[in-house]
């Protein structure tokens, strides 16, 4: 799979890429793993932005995907490979052996007629899920759990994998995309290899249209604002904000920490990213 480029026939086009959905084998998706996906605009019940710069796009319907994979010892084969528009990843439709459907993340390189499983003791291939104290040291591992049983969480992106770096006790060391070492029990899941479609962070969007189809809202910068809008906005002409940046709030967006200094979680970072 590869990227392709469009024609340069406008400013909007040229330099403009797409991905190559060659590796795509089936357009429809199953009918019965769709759910309504009701847009927010990025307001709460109250109607107060909440999350700014989402609106509009076209819409989607939301595929049930199984980040558990808790259906143990029974093989399952790949029948499709479909698009997602909720997530950069592409997804693998698998049907099991007792003709139940579930959609997965689609690993890397896997291929349609594959059998995947999951399961305490499955052989340690790429797409089969497995906790981690049973996978070997060394490998990619994707869609991984944080706590046991809540189902993956972590490295579910396009082209993402972690790395099993080692075991000590009950806990594992666990190499993020972000460079971050962290421990995560033995006991939870992941499923082994790297997310599909790699290519995604390559893509050249080319116009801003593009981004409000997915439901983007254009970002404006703080020192272009009105004081009233944004600590940096005012001023005469051009100026740089008078402070350092920041976000409408006043939260620092170069170096400034705004994590919590008693956060429980940070027990459990060894290394932080870099």
């Amino acid at each position: 799979m590869a990227v392709r480029e469009y024609r340069p026939t406008s400013p909007g086009r040229r330099n403009a890429t797409v991905i190559d959905y060659s590796i795509l084998t089936k357009k429809e998706p199953e009918k019965r793993l769709l759910v309504p996906l009701k847009k927010t605009g990025g307001r709460n019940n109250q109607g107060e932005i909440t999350c700014r710069h989402i609106g509009g796009g076209n819409k989607r319907l939301y595929r049930i995907i199984d980040f558990k994979r808790v259906k143990d010892n029974i093989p399952a084969r790949v029948i499709a490979i479909e698009y997602d528009p909720n997530r950069s990843a592409f997804i693998a439709l698998l049907c099991f052996a007792d003709g139940e459907k579930r959609y997965i993340i689609a690993p890397k390189d896997v291929q349609v007629g594959e059998v995947l499983m999951s399961g305490e003791k499955v052989e340690p291939k790429n797409g089969n899920c497995m906790p981690i104290k049973n996978i070997p040291l060394g490998l990619m591992i994707h869609n991984i759990e944080l706590l046991r049983g809540r189902g993956g969480q972590l490295v579910r992106s396009a082209g993402n994998f972690a790395k099993l770096m080692a075991r000590e006790g009950d806990y594992a060391h666990i190499q993020m995309p972000s460079g971050e070492i962290r421990k995560i029990h033995i006991e939870c899941r992941a499923t082994i290899g790297q997310v599909s479609n790699p290519e995604y962070s390559t893509i050249w969007w080319g116009k801003a249209g593009r981004r409000r189809w997915m439901g983007i809202r254009p970002t404006v910068r703080g020192t272009a604002q009105n004081p009233v809008s944004h600590p940096m906005g005012g001023g005469e002409g051009r100026s740089g904000g008078g402070r350092h940046p920041c976000s409408p709030t006043g939260k620092l967006a170069k170096g400034g920490k705004t994590r919590k200094r008693r956060n429980p979680s940070s027990n459990f970072i060894i290394r932080r990213r870099r």
